[in-house]
C-alpha cells in the first residue's frame, strides 16, 4: 500500500497559502516530513487525517480516495496530533478502553485484552490506573501512540511528537516509533532534524507550503557532500560573513559562533571542510542554496 499525494493545495481565509501543489509518494515504513514552524506540515497532516478539506488536488491511500472517502480513511488511520488533549480524571486504562469502544471494538473481553496489550507495548502497563493528566510529557506521548494503534492502522501520522521531551524520553520514543514503523506507513512530521536522521530512510523538506526536497536521507546528504566548510568567528562578525559567503547555519560553540558555509570550492580565510549533516541540507534547502 502507498500514499499518493498529487497537487494538493490549501489556502486559508486569512490569505495564507499553506499548501502549494504538494505532491509526494510515501510507502510503508518511516517517512520524515521536515520543515520549520509555518512550513505547512501541520496543514498537510490535518488534511491527510481528514480534519480539514483541501482546495484542490487528490490523495489516495491504496484504493481509498482520502479526500472523498473520509470514513474509510478513519478506519485505517492512527493520528497523534501536536496537541493531544486528555480527560482530566481518566486513568490510562479507562481512557484507552473508551477510545477503543469509539473505534468499534464492542466486545468487552476483546477490548480489555487489546487495552492491556497496547499499554504493555508502550511500557505504561504499570501506570495504567494513573490519570493520564498526571503523566510526564514522554508518558503522554507514548499513551498517544497507544491510542494510534487501536484498529491496526495502515496509516499512522505523528505531528511534532518529540518536542519538549528530555533526551531519555526522546530515545524511548524513537525506539517505539521505529518498531511500529515496520508495520505501516508512518509519517513523522517535525522541525527537529535529529528525529528524521535517527528514524527515517525517506523524507521530504517543506517550507512556505512547498516541497523543496523529496527522496532518500542519504541522497539528500549527497547534495552537499564535500561542499560544506566551517569556521569559528568572533561575535559581531556574522553579518559580514553573511554578506560575503553562503552561510548555511551558525551556532555557538565555546561561546563563539561556528558558521557553516556552502561553497563549490574551498573558500579563503581559514575555513576547513566540515562533515556534511542533515541539518546542513535542511538549512541549505530552506535558504535556496542547493
Amino acid at each position: 500500500m502507498q500514499l499518493e499525494i498529487n497537487n494538493l493545495n490549501k489556502q486559508y481565509g486569512n490569505g495564507v497559502h499553506a499548501l502549494k501543489d504538494v505532491s509526494l509518494t510515501i510507502g510503508k515504513g518511516m517517512f520524515g516530513l521536515l520543515g520549520p514552524n509555518g512550513a505547512g506540515k501541520s496543514s498537510l497532516m490535518r488534511t491527510l487525517a481528514t480534519l480539514q478539506d483541501a482546495d484542490s488536488g487528490n490523495v489516495r491511500l491504496g484504493d481509498i480516495d482520502v479526500l472523498n472517502e473520509k470514513d474509510k480513511v478513519r478506519q485505517v488511520l492512527g493520528y497523534l496530533p501536536q496537541e493531544f488533549g486528555v480527560y482530566p480524571r481518566s486513568s490510562a486504562v479507562e481512557l484507552l478502553d473508551h477510545l477503543a469502544l469509539l473505534k468499534g471494538v464492542k466486545n468487552t473481553g476483546e477490548r480489555k485484552a487489546l487495552v492491556n496489550y497496547l499499554l504493555q507495548k508502550v511500557n505504561l502497563f504499570e501506570h495504567r490506573k494513573k490519570a493520564v493528566k498526571s503523566f510526564s510529557g514522554g508518558m503522554r506521548q507514548r499513551f498517544g501512540i497507544a491510542q494510534c494503534l487501536i484498529g491496526n492502522p495502515k496509516l499512522i501520522i505523528v505531528d511534532e511528537p518529540t518536542a519538549g521531551l528530555d533526551p531519555g524520553e526522546r530515545n524511548r520514543f524513537y525506539n517505539l516509533l521505529s518498531e511500529i514503523g515496520e508495520e505501516a506507513i508512518l509519517i513523522l512530521s517535525t522541525h527537529i532534524v535529529q528525529d528524521v536522521r535517527e528514524l527515517c530512510t525517506q523524507m521530504a523538506i517543506m517550507n512556505k507550503g512547498e516541497v523543496l526536497y523529496h527522496g532518500g536521507v542519504d541522497q539528500a546528504l549527497e547534495l552537499i557532500e564535500g561542499k560544506v566548510y566551517e569556521k569559528s568567528i568572533e561575535k559581531g562578525m556574522l553579518p559580514q560573513y553573511r554578506e560575503n559567503y553562503a552561510v548555511i547555519s551558525d551556532k555557538l560553540v565555546g561561546g563563539k559562533p561556528l558558521i557553516h558555509v556552502f561553497a563549490e570550492e574551498e573558500p579563503a580565510n581559514d575555513f576547513v571542510k566540515a562533515e556534511a549533516n542533515l541539518e546542513d541540507v535542511f538549512f541549505a534547502k530552506i535558504n535556496q542554496l542547493v
